[in-house]
């Protein structure tokens, strides 16, 4: 059983920076392709960026192409999302999955789920 842990969440000013971290235990993330979303007030959990360890291909969607990247560290098993030029509709509570396949993009399609860190980005 996998377990993910996100962290780096924070409040922040338009034009910042930030950086998610997902630490996962109990299984190797290397397996699984590593997802990020992100739920804002009201809002459906939305699909933002996936990386497939085994593809070695990370997918975006538009509105984070050019401002959001995702890294990993494969020995400390972590995988980061790196979000920079933050806009205010960028306020969410972000989530990382792990899921099999590769480049999964639907919620149904991951496994295992990280309880959430919250980004608030004011204007």
């Amino acid at each position: 059983q996998v377990q993910l842990v996100e962290s780096g969440g924070g409040l922040v000013q338009a034009g910042d920076s930030l950086r998610l971290s997902c630490a996962a235990s109990g299984g190797t993330l290397s397996r699984y392709s590593v997802g990020w979303f992100r739920q804002a007030p009201g809002k459906e959990r939305e699909f933002v960026a996936v990386f497939s360890w085994s593809a070695s291909r990370t997918y975006y969607v538009d509105s984070v192409k050019g401002r959001f990247t995702i890294s990993r560290d494969y020995a400390k098993n972590t995988v980061y999302l790196q979000m920079n030029s933050l806009k205010p509709e960028d306020t969410a509570v972000y989530y990382c999955a792990a899921g099999p396949g590769v480049l999964p993009k639907l919620r149904q399609e991951y496994n295992y789920w990280g309880q959430g860190t919250q980004v608030t980005v004011s204007s």
